[in-house]
């Protein structure tokens, strides 16, 4: 389960499940050119962190094993899926061991394969799949023996 969790860190790094928060400038300071004055409300994305080249080597490849042995130690506030602080999912236990259950069992039962491999995903703000990703599954041998189904193509639509 060492490396479905290594899986998952890269899934939620890629794809956060909180996409950002608010959080209330707690002292001025100046962003870029850009003057913030203090108790301002100023969104944070987790996406931006995660995608950031400075602290993750080449951010857009899906590498798990960047959570194995990292070559240089994640910055804290840098790996948020979850926010932190007050703002910190009361539920990521949950979440992290529903993401690992549904992975293994996914991986563990089915064959699966996209039916369009050159299927563009896109970021509008989130990832959307241009032809709705849907995915070709059949169940290994001994889960088609033991209940008689048969693979099936199944469509996956955002907001679905």
């Amino acid at each position: 389960m060492k490396y479905t969790w290594r899986v998952a860190q890269e899934l939620m790094r890629m794809i956060p499940p909180l996409f950002g928060s608010f959080r209330k400038a707690l002292k001025e300071t100046n962003y870029e050119g850009y003057d913030i004055p203090k108790g301002w409300q100023v969104y944070w994305a987790a996406y931006g962190t995660h995608m950031n080249d400075d602290i993750f080597e080449n951010p857009h490849k899906f590498d798990p094993s960047r959570f194995e042995n990292p070559p240089k130690i994640i910055p804290p506030y840098s790996y948020l899926p979850f926010g932190t602080g007050l703002h910190y999912y009361v539920g990521n236990e949950f979440a992290s061991i529903e993401t690992l259950t549904i992975i293994h069992n996914f991986v563990k039962m089915y064959e699966w394969s996209q039916v369009n491999p050159e299927e563009v995903i896109t970021r509008q703000p989130m990832p959307y799949p241009s032809m709705g990703l849907p995915i070709k599954m059949k169940p290994r041998w001994f889960i088609g023996f033991m209940y008689g189904v048969v693979g099936v193509v199944c469509p996956v639509e955002p907001g679905a």
